[in-house]
């Protein structure tokens, strides 16, 4: 109940005497809908904004922990970093917060890491090896095939046909020959073909294949058994001719390591054979990668090391050879298969580097130590360029002591490993 000094309210509805309010019933229609007291008329212009209240130290301390997680609004963050400038121990607290979520959640580049591939195979690998493994001798040219077709892989047509000068030393003297991107893939099919038919796989070159025919001859015959230049269809017969041979070799068991190969002049064990292609994959993509501008990285370091301890291996026969064709100087010393003998150190540094002995009189002599009369050094790659032809026995950098002859056999020994 309303007490004598309390005013009841004019508010349009009907109060039974006890004073409460009751709804009034629906209107009549033409009932007067006018708010029973008139609105105040709006001023003119914008009606004033009023200024926020400033917040208190403490309600800004407690928004620091959300300020340092980026999670205030853009007003709250602005009273936060304004009240860091004038409060202390409020600006110490922050840069604490701010150190404690940097350690929460680092920044990482948004980049795969270089070595993130390699680690996911390894760990792959080794937590399930392969159920039929690539034998050791065959992985180098698994591996060099692969780094090669992932070169082409991305070549358009102008890039296939770009010219491309092989480079080998023969007699005395570098020769060369203008062929394009097709043509040396091309050129390594064919030769991987000899390997192919020891294996008792297809050749390359069907049934028309010059009988005999060692690197050179076969080369030749593919280069000239069409009229029309080779494009780069012939990507995929080169590609899955390197697949079959690895397949093949890792299904045949270890004893196949010792099958001879005849290159139509000289004969290679398989495993060494597959070694020599391996070698020449590298050196043909990094004649590819040279003509169009592209940079190409030697062998991983083990791989270079079993191409370099292949070619030191080379090099007594080599020597002999070219003594028989009277292109070395004469024996100095011959003695019996077996014997110790004269001796040169080959002395191989960087990548894949070693130490290796050459006999110098006869490939059946025994290298020693305490027979040697002549040391070189070399840097791997430089190396592997010699025994490729590219680059002659006077252009090597090295280091050297001892009998300058037998240094200069040895050296066009190894620029003799090469051909086209």
């Amino acid at each position: 109940m309303t007490g004598p000094s309390e005013e009841i309210p004019d508010d349009a509805y009907e109060r039974p005497a006890g004073g409460s309010a009751r709804i009034p019933g629906p209107r009549a229609a033409g009932d007067d809908l006018r708010p029973p007291h008139p609105l105040p008329a709006p001023a003119d212009g914008p009606s004033p904004t009023a200024a926020p209240e400033p917040r208190s130290h403490g309600v800004l301390k407690s928004l620091l922990g959300a300020w340092a997680l980026a999670a205030c609004s853009a007003e709250e963050t602005q009273a936060v970093e304004d009240h860091l400038t004038e409060c202390a121990p409020c600006a110490e607290e922050a840069l604490r917060l701010r150190d404690a979520v940097g350690l929460l959640h680092p920044e990482e580049s948004l980049d795969l890491k270089p070595l993130l591939r390699s680690r996911v195979l390894e760990d792959c690998l080794g937590k399930r090896p392969a159920r039929i493994p690539v034998p050791v001798w065959a992985s180098p040219y698994d591996t060099e095939t692969a780094r090669l077709d992932a070169l082409l892989r991305d070549f358009g047509d102008s890039e296939w046909h770009t010219p491309v000068r092989l480079k080998w030393f023969e007699e005395e003297q570098r020769r060369s020959r203008r062929t394009t991107v097709a043509g040396v893939i091309g050129h390594l099919m064919t030769v991987d073909g000899i390997v192919a038919t020891a294996l008792g796989l297809d050749d390359p070159l069907g049934p028309e294949a010059p009988p005999g025919g060692g690197p050179t001859g076969r080369t030749e015959h593919f280069w000239n058994s069409s009229p029309y230049p080779t494009t780069r269809q012939v990507r995929e017969p080169w590609r899955e001719q390197g697949h079959t041979l690895v397949r093949t070799v890792s299904f045949a068991g270890r004893g196949v390591a010792e099958l001879g190969v005849d290159y139509g002049g000289f004969a290679l064990p398989l495993g060494d054979a597959f070694l020599e292609r391996a070698f020449e994959c590298w050196v043909h993509a990094w004649d590819i990668a040279e003509a169009v501008d592209y940079p190409y990285e030697p062998p991983s370091g083990p791989d270079l090391h079993r191409m370099i301890d292949l070619a030191a291996r080379l090099l007594p026969d080599a020597l002999a050879g070219r003594r028989r064709s009277g292109l070395a100087a004469p024996a100095r010393g011959l003695v019996a298969a077996g014997a110790p003998g004269r001796t040169l150190h080959l002395e191989i540094e960087g990548s894949g580097g070693g130490g290796w002995d050459i006999a110098l009189d006869s490939p059946a002599a025994k290298p020693s130590r305490e027979h040697t009369v002549a040391e070189v050094a070399l840097d791997g790659v430089e190396f592997c360029r010699l025994a490729a032809g590219h680059i002659s026995p006077e252009e090597a950098a090295m280091g050297q002591t001892g009998d300058r002859e037998a240094i200069r056999d040895v050296l066009f020994a190894a620029a003799s490993l090469s051909r086209l």
